[in-house]
Protein backbone atom coordinates (compact mmCIF):
# COMPACT_ATOMS: atom_id res chain seq x y z
CA UNK A 1 0.00 0.00 0.00
CA UNK A 2 1.15 3.58 -0.92
CA UNK A 3 0.70 6.05 1.85
CA UNK A 4 2.86 9.11 0.26
CA UNK A 5 5.70 8.88 0.71
CA UNK A 6 5.70 5.49 2.20
CA UNK A 7 5.03 2.05 0.81
CA UNK A 8 3.97 -0.14 3.26
CA UNK A 9 4.50 -4.24 2.61
CA UNK A 10 2.93 -7.16 4.72
CA UNK A 11 5.82 -9.38 3.91
CA UNK A 12 9.70 -8.83 3.66
CA UNK A 13 9.26 -10.22 0.97
CA UNK A 14 7.33 -7.99 -0.90
CA UNK A 15 10.18 -5.28 -0.69
CA UNK A 16 12.24 -7.69 -3.31
CA UNK A 17 9.12 -7.87 -5.81
CA UNK A 18 9.43 -5.01 -8.30
CA UNK A 19 6.59 -5.58 -9.90
CA UNK A 20 4.43 -5.02 -6.60
CA UNK A 21 6.77 -1.69 -5.82
CA UNK A 22 6.64 0.07 -9.29
CA UNK A 23 2.48 -0.61 -8.81
CA UNK A 24 2.69 1.19 -5.42
CA UNK A 25 5.67 3.86 -6.97
CA UNK A 26 2.65 4.54 -9.41
CA UNK A 27 0.43 5.26 -6.98
CA UNK A 28 2.63 7.76 -5.21
CA UNK A 29 3.26 9.14 -8.57
CA UNK A 30 -0.25 9.55 -8.51
CA UNK A 31 -0.50 11.31 -4.89
CA UNK A 32 1.64 13.69 -5.74
CA UNK A 33 0.04 14.77 -9.07
CA UNK A 34 -3.45 15.17 -6.89
CA UNK A 35 -1.68 17.09 -4.32
CA UNK A 36 -1.71 14.11 -1.95
CA UNK A 37 -5.15 14.40 -0.02
CA UNK A 38 -7.27 15.02 -3.19
CA UNK A 39 -6.23 11.98 -4.38
CA UNK A 40 -7.24 9.53 -1.36
CA UNK A 41 -11.03 11.84 -1.68
CA UNK A 42 -11.15 10.96 -5.42
CA UNK A 43 -10.18 7.54 -5.23
CA UNK A 44 -12.55 6.73 -2.52
CA UNK A 45 -14.99 8.43 -3.96
CA UNK A 46 -14.84 6.85 -7.06
CA UNK A 47 -14.55 3.75 -5.40
CA UNK A 48 -17.77 3.84 -3.61
CA UNK A 49 -19.81 4.96 -7.41
CA UNK A 50 -17.82 1.25 -8.48
CA UNK A 51 -19.42 -0.24 -5.78
CA UNK A 52 -22.73 0.99 -6.34
CA UNK A 53 -22.41 0.18 -10.25
CA UNK A 54 -20.75 -3.45 -9.89
CA UNK A 55 -21.92 -4.08 -6.56
CA UNK A 56 -18.65 -6.50 -6.21
CA UNK A 57 -15.96 -5.30 -3.92
CA UNK A 58 -13.19 -6.80 -6.26
CA UNK A 59 -14.45 -5.30 -9.49
CA UNK A 60 -15.09 -2.06 -7.68
CA UNK A 61 -11.34 -1.93 -6.71
CA UNK A 62 -9.94 -3.23 -10.40
CA UNK A 63 -11.95 -0.43 -11.82
CA UNK A 64 -11.04 2.65 -9.96
CA UNK A 65 -9.13 4.84 -12.43
CA UNK A 66 -5.81 4.59 -10.29
CA UNK A 67 -5.62 1.12 -9.89
CA UNK A 68 -6.64 0.62 -13.99
CA UNK A 69 -3.27 2.87 -14.61
CA UNK A 70 -1.27 1.19 -12.15
CA UNK A 71 -2.76 -2.69 -13.34
CA UNK A 72 -1.83 -2.29 -16.85
CA UNK A 73 1.58 -0.41 -16.26
CA UNK A 74 3.04 -1.87 -13.43
CA UNK A 75 4.90 -4.56 -15.23
CA UNK A 76 6.81 -1.49 -17.27
CA UNK A 77 9.83 -0.77 -14.99
CA UNK A 78 10.27 2.40 -17.33
CA UNK A 79 6.90 3.75 -17.22
CA UNK A 80 7.15 5.98 -14.59
CA UNK A 81 10.54 7.63 -16.40
CA UNK A 82 8.57 8.37 -19.49
CA UNK A 83 4.82 9.28 -18.44
CA UNK A 84 3.55 12.78 -18.57
CA UNK A 85 0.27 13.59 -16.47
CA UNK A 86 -1.33 13.96 -20.03
CA UNK A 87 -0.62 10.72 -21.02
CA UNK A 88 -1.74 9.49 -17.19
CA UNK A 89 -4.78 11.24 -18.22
CA UNK A 90 -6.24 8.60 -20.60
CA UNK A 91 -6.94 6.34 -17.64
CA UNK A 92 -9.71 8.86 -16.44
Amino acid sequence: MSLWPFILVRTPELKKDQVFINHEKIHARQQIELLIIPFYFWYGIEFLIRLIQYKNRDEAYRDISFEREAYTNEKDLDYLKRSSFWEVMKYF
